[in-house]
């Protein structure tokens, strides 16, 4: 992964040939073109939940354009960080009711949840290009 900057508070990631842009929002000094960095962490653990969720009903054919993922935050401002997240997995009429606890399941093996239960160690150094 490859991080550059663009002008004014742009700073861009490359990966595996997709360009992945953050902006700073107005109010943080930057024009808000693209999500922040913050943002795009927390996308990720509901986005991954989702993929769980996804791929849990395709293998049983049961329809998945009607299944939404709520994702709530909870800011402790002593420790002016997030200290809770939850997700609510909002199902349709009709969803079958042996799937509800098998759905939860489905989400609690994101990868980004197990990463952040098990943070790995960054390290930051400079080096000559």
């Amino acid at each position: 992964m490859t991080i550059t900057f663009d002008n004014g508070k742009k700073v861009n990631a490359e990966y595996k040939g997709m360009l992945i842009k953050t902006d700073q929002s107005v109010k943080s000094g930057g024009e808000g073109s693209a999500p922040e960095p913050f943002t795009l962490f927390l996308a990720s653990i509901g986005t991954c939940a989702g993929i769980y969720v996804k791929s849990f009903c395709d293998q049983r054919g049961i329809p998945s354009d009607n299944i939404k993922l709520v994702q709530k935050m909870s800011y402790n401002p002593e420790k002016k960080l997030i200290d809770k997240i939850s997700i609510d997995i909002e199902l349709p009429a009709g969803f079958p009711e042996k799937y509800k606890d098998a759905v939860i399941k489905a989400a609690d093996l994101c990868t980004v949840k197990k990463h952040m239960a098990s943070p790995p160690e960054i390290t930051v150094k400079t080096v000559s290009a």
